[in-house]
Parts: structure tokens; sequence; C-alpha cells
């Protein structure tokens, strides 16, 4: 027999052929229950992980990591404000941007949008608009020849498509011998654009930086300049240096606070979804009790003798420990394997099981992530193995300490 001899019993009982069968199925049981509450964790989690790394991929293939305007939204020295920043470390690009609401008419139909005017040479180096281009590219918008980009719930909206001419409505006052009239222009389609997120698909449309700048009366100015970080996560500390440093007449916004309802929901969706699916783990866990209390009971006259051969009630404690530790370490472990291989695999296996059965889970046409996303990452599954893996312990805890606490007398008197 080897030391410690708590770790020798402690897991020879654990393989041992027991008298009482129903005791190993509880075992069991609670080693599957805890294999597939983490298999469900993990699993449940990098879908969750994949969708908002998508989203945000998206939100921000068409918003910008940093965005500085001046005051009223009007920046008169933008090229000076893009060579102040482009100079500091972390900004990958920058390009001016004016922004404004507006009608856009067709005979047969009319719809507001969100109309932002950008230089197309610029804007694909912060924006990933020109790579989800349906139809024309963004290049084919040119300064004077009032050319429109569309996104393709909107072009659809209107009944609209490239060669079209649509006419477009500012709320801008032009005073003209008739009258106040709003300010209106004709303006030919050139292009469509599909994100794959509604409200920019069916809300906004660009036209060049010229254009706009003529259309709202901006002279030389802009609404504000758009940055591209190397590392979006940066964004808020280089919020708060470009703040610092451009002073208190640019105001300096970043996608965190722009955005921060929506993270936070989907923050929050995630850590409810974790606290839910952690109850399998804990349930199957605490399984385990009762598989103890059973072997406790089973073992009583094991443990008289290991006393009256001197053993500590602490060894005792360890031997029955060992025993739960073993059933919470084994499922874990199978969880561990379920779920990365179903994680990593989520993109193989949607698509064969929706062909198996003949369903489709996400339709393209109701849902615009029509693939199930997945993204593991490493300190989910080390927080999900050390929670499986502290419940078993915990779990333990309790039956041990009753078998420590048996007296040899009592338990021999009727053996």
């Amino acid at each position: 027999m080897f030391r410690p001899f708590e770790l020798f019993i402690g897991l020879r009982y654990t393989r041992a052929k027991r008298r009482n069968h129903f005791i190993s199925f509880i075992s069991l049981t609670s080693i599957l229950g805890i294999a597939v509450g983490v298999t469900a964790l993990i699993t449940v989690l990098s879908v969750m992980n994949g969708f908002e790394k998508e989203l945000r991929e998206r939100i921000l293939g068409m918003a910008s990591h940093l965005t500085i305007t001046g005051p009223g939204e009007r920046l008169e020295d933008w090229q000076g404000v893009i060579k102040r920043v482009q100079t500091r470390g972390g900004v990958a690009a920058a390009a001016p941007y004016t922004q404004a609401e507006a009608m856009l008419s067709q005979p047969s139909a009319v719809s507001g949008a969100i109309v932002r005017g950008i230089d197309p040479t610029l804007e694909a180096t912060v924006t990933d608009v020109g790579e989800h281009m349906k139809a024309g590219r963004l290049e084919d918008l040119k300064p004077g020849e009032y050319g429109i980009v569309l996104g393709r719930e909107l072009a659809d909206a209107l009944g609209v498509g490239v060669g079209d001419s649509l006419m477009l409505i500012t709320s801008n006052i032009a005073v003209t011998p008739v009258g106040a009239l709003l300010r209106e222009r004709r303006f030919t389609v050139v292009g469509l654009f599909e994100v794959g997120m509604y409200e920019f698909d069916r809300g906004t449309a660009f036209i060049h930086l010229e254009d706009a700048q003529k259309l709202y009366r901006l002279g030389t100015a802009v609404n504000g300049v758009r940055l591209k970080l190397d590392d979006m996560f940066a964004a808020p500390r280089l919020n708060r240096e470009l703040a610092a440093e451009l002073g208190a007449e640019y105001w300096v916004s970043d996608w965190t606070r722009r955005h921060a309802n929506f993270f936070r929901a989907v923050k929050t969706e995630r850590t409810a979804m974790f606290i839910i699916l952690a109850l399998i783990v804990a349930v199957a866990a605490f399984n385990i009790v009762s598989t103890l209390v059973m072997v406790v009971t089973d073992k009583q006259a094991d443990i008289a003798i290991l006393r009256t051969l001197g053993a500590s009630p602490g060894s005792v404690m360890t031997i029955f420990m060992v025993q739960g530790t073993l059933i919470g370490v084994v499922g874990t472990l199978l969880g561990l394997i379920g779920g990365l291989s179903l994680a990593l695999n989520v993109d193989t296996l949607v698509p064969w099981l929706e062909h198996t059965l003949g369903i489709q889970f996400l339709p393209a046409d109701v849902y615009y992530i029509s693939e199930l996303p997945s993204d593991v990452q490493l300190s989910d599954v080390v927080r999900i193995a050390a929670l499986s893996f502290g419940l078993s312990i915990l779990a333990t805890l309790y039956p041990a300490w009753r078998a420590a606490r048996t007296q040899p007398v009592e338990a021999l008197r009727y053996e």
C-alpha cells in the first residue's frame, strides 16, 4: 500500500465493486450530470461570445472606434485635427464625415434616412462598408455628380436600384422669391450595400463629402472626424487622452459610449445564461452528497476498523473527499472534452443537423446572422472548470464530516 493511505483507500473505494449497485448508478449519474452541465455551459457561452463578436464587428463596420466633433457638431479645421491624431500611436486611420437626417422621396415611396457625407477613399480606411457593396462601389461617388449609395433594405423600401434617381429633401430652409422652402436635390443611385444590420441597411445612405457640404451649407467644414484604432478595446483610454490633448473645444466619443446600452444588455444576458446553466452543474455536483452518504452508511464497519487501527477523523474525512472529488474531476474532464468539441465544431455540426433534419435554425430571410458563430475563450473554460471542481469538493464536505464522526463501538456493535 502506498502513502498517503487515505488516497489509496479512497481510490480503492471508488473502483471497487460495491454490493449496492444503486450507489454505483448514482455515482454514474453524478458524473454524467456534471459532464452535461459543463458541456452546455462551454457551448452556450462560446456561441454567445460568437454572436457578440459578430454583432460588434458588424456595428463597428459602419460606426467608428472614435469620433471627434466640434462645437455644435461643426468642425472647421478638420484637416489639422486629422494630422494631429495620426501622429499618435494606436490610431490606424482617420476620415472626415457629415451626418444629417433627410427624407428620400421617389414617386411611389418616401422614407427617412441618415445621410452621411464621406470621402470614399478615406472612408475605406475606417469602415468596412466598401467590403459589403452588393452593387456599385463607394468610389462611384464623385463630387458634383450627386450620386448616392443606399442600404439594400432602404433601396427595397423605396423601390429603386442602381441608375434610378430620387429626391433628397433636407430640413434646411432655403429662402426663395416664393417663400421659404425645404432644400432638396435630385440624386442618382450609384451603389447598394448590405452590412447585415437592419438599423444600417434600412436607414443609412452615403453621398460624397463635397456634395453634402454644398447641400447642408457647411462650406469647408464637416461634422466631425472618425478614427479607426489598431486595438478597438483601447478606445476608452485613447478617448481620455485625446480629450485632454485637444482641449474643451472638441468633443471626443468612443464606441463603448455610443453603443453602451446594447453591449450592456448582451453582457447581462450572457451573465444570466451562465447562472442558469451553472445550476445544472450544481444539481449534478450535489448528487455527490447522496452518493457519499450512502457509501458512508455502507462502509460503517470499515470506518470503525480504520479508526481502531489508529486512523484519525481527518484521515477518514480525506478518504471520502478523495472519492467525491474523483467523481467531480472525471465529470469535469468529460464535460470539457465534450464542450470544446461542440464549441469548436458548431459551424460544421449545425449545417449537418439542418441538412439531416430538413430544417433551418436561423432562416436567412428572418435573421441577419443565419449561422451560429462560436468564439471559445480560455477565461470562460477556466472559470467553468473551476466552478465545477469547486462545487464537487464542496459537495463532499458534509458526507466526509459525517464519516469522520463515526464512533467505532457503535459501528461494530451489530457486526
